[in-house]
C-alpha cells in the first residue's frame, strides 16, 4: 500500500472533509459526491482508504462546487501545512525543451 507524506500526519483525515461535503451538498453517498465533483467513484474510495491523497485539481473542484475556500477545505481534512514543496524535478523544463526555448529566443532576437 502506497503511503503519502501527508497521510503520515496524525491530523490528516480526508474522510472528515468528504463527510462535510456530503452534508453541505445534501448528498446521500460517495457515488453522488463523485458525480458532483466529476470524478470516478473509485477516486473517492481511494481517498477514503488513504490510498490516494486529495490532489490539487480535486481540491480546486471542491472549491468551485462548494464555494468554500481552499484553506477551509484543507483545514477540514487536517492538512495544516503552510507551504507545499515541489520536488526538484517538477516545474523544470526537460533538457530538450530548454534547448528549444533557447533556440526560439535566439531566433526572435535575430528577427528584428
Amino acid at each position: 500500500m502506497a503511503h503519502h507524506a501527508l497521510a503520515s500526519q496524525e491530523s490528516y483525515n480526508p474522510n472528515h472533509l468528504l463527510d462535510i461535503l456530503l452534508g453541505k451538498m445534501q448528498l446521500k453517498n460517495d457515488a453522488a459526491l463523485s458525480r458532483m465533483l466529476e470524478v470516478a467513484p473509485p477516486v473517492i474510495s481511494k481517498i477514503r482508504h488513504h490510498r490516494l491523497p486529495v490532489g490539487a485539481s480535486l481540491l480546486i473542484r471542491m472549491h468551485e462546487v462548494t464555494g468554500m475556500s481552499i484553506r477551509d477545505l484543507r483545514d477540514l481534512m487536517g492538512d495544516r501545512r503552510t507551504k507545499y514543496r515541489l520536488s526538484d524535478a517538477q516545474g523544470r523544463p526537460k533538457p530538450e525543451d530548454k534547448a528549444a526555448q533557447q533556440t526560439d529566443a535566439t531566433s526572435v532576437n535575430y528577427a528584428h
